[in-house]
């Protein structure tokens, strides 16, 4: 079961979307307020979808001819870091302008029991499917990273999934790590959408395949796929870590890292068009343009 959030006229919307692709509206405009009412009726969130769509009737549109808005608009958006090895040695990578021989602090963080996690995006920062995801003006490395993310409820629990975009920029990161947030965070360096999968549907969040496509001028310029069995860490173990001694809102969204990096040669250029495409959570798709 999907939950897909969409404009209807001037109103926004949400709506569940079966595997059969039949849509049905639902009662709450946004996915927060969705949160709030299923906590205080004490149903799981697939229950209430479920009731309501044995009482409402099916919309005569196709899925694919909404106006998507982002799913949730998440208070917080969290990503981790070097959760794949792929992920380790691309940093290392950076670090050492190159050397791979070299160990460095990322080989640390990879072993370590206690896992790296940053503030990525707020709401303001972040955009949904189909908008422009800027580049930064001081970085001349930058790259997507197709990620898995989580989204939670107040008490971290993992209500469902959804595809991330954690736009890096890879010199800035690599020059210094105490750089990381401006390696990470700028207007509309975060991704999210283009729909959640409820939690309670899928039977296996450590067997999804993730895929980057980046075309350019047409063309298809980068193609890699990995998948989320190679993730280190399990995602409960993730959450247990965001949650410890702070607030979690609801809607708020944990990144779990990438398991795929463009070719060291590679940096996006404004007008690239990125697909991210992840088993049952369908293709996020955004457009690079100048900060």
């Amino acid at each position: 079961m999907r939950i897909i959030r969409y404009r209807n006229g001037a109103e926004p919307c949400m709506a569940a979307v079966t595997d059969e692709g039949k849509v049905y509206p639902l009662a709450d405009s946004d996915f927060l307020s969705f949160l709030e009412r299923i906590e205080k009726a004490g149903k799981t969130p697939l229950e209430d979808v479920n009731d309501q769509i044995r009482s409402t009737r099916q919309l005569d549109r196709e899925f694919d001819t909404l106006e998507l808005l982002t799913p949730v608009d998440a208070p917080e958006v969290w990503a981790a870091g070097v959760t794949y090895e792929r992920s380790k040695e691309a940093r290392n990578y950076e670090a050492t302008d190159g050397r791979m021989d070299a160990t460095t602090f990322y080989d640390k963080v990879y072993d370590a029991e206690r896992p790296e996690l940053f503030l990525k995006s707020t709401a303001a920062r972040t955009v949904g499917h189909l908008d422009p995801v800027c580049l930064r003006s001081d970085s001349n490395w930058q790259v997507p990273e197709p990620e898995l993310g989580l989204v939670l409820n107040k008490r971290g629990d993992i209500i469902g999934y959804i595809i991330g975009n954690d736009m890096s920029c890879r010199d800035i990161e690599g020059e210094n790590p105490l750089y990381l947030p401006q390696a990470k965070v700028w207007k509309q360096s975060c991704s999210v959408g283009p729909i959640i999968r409820l939690a309670e549907t899928v039977q296996d969040p450590y067997q999804l395949q993730i895929t980057l496509k980046i075309y350019r001028d047409g063309k298809k310029v980068v193609d890699e796929s990995a998948s989320t069995g190679q993730l280190k860490r399990k995602l409960e173990e993730l959450v247990s870590f965001l949650r410890r001694d702070n607030l979690v809102f609801d809607g708020t969204v944990l990144l779990t890292g990438t398991c795929i990096v463009p070719p060291n040669q590679f940096t996006l250029a404004p007008g690239d068009r990125i697909e991210i495409e992840i088993t049952s959570l369908g293709t996020l798709v955004n457009t690079a343009v100048t900060a």
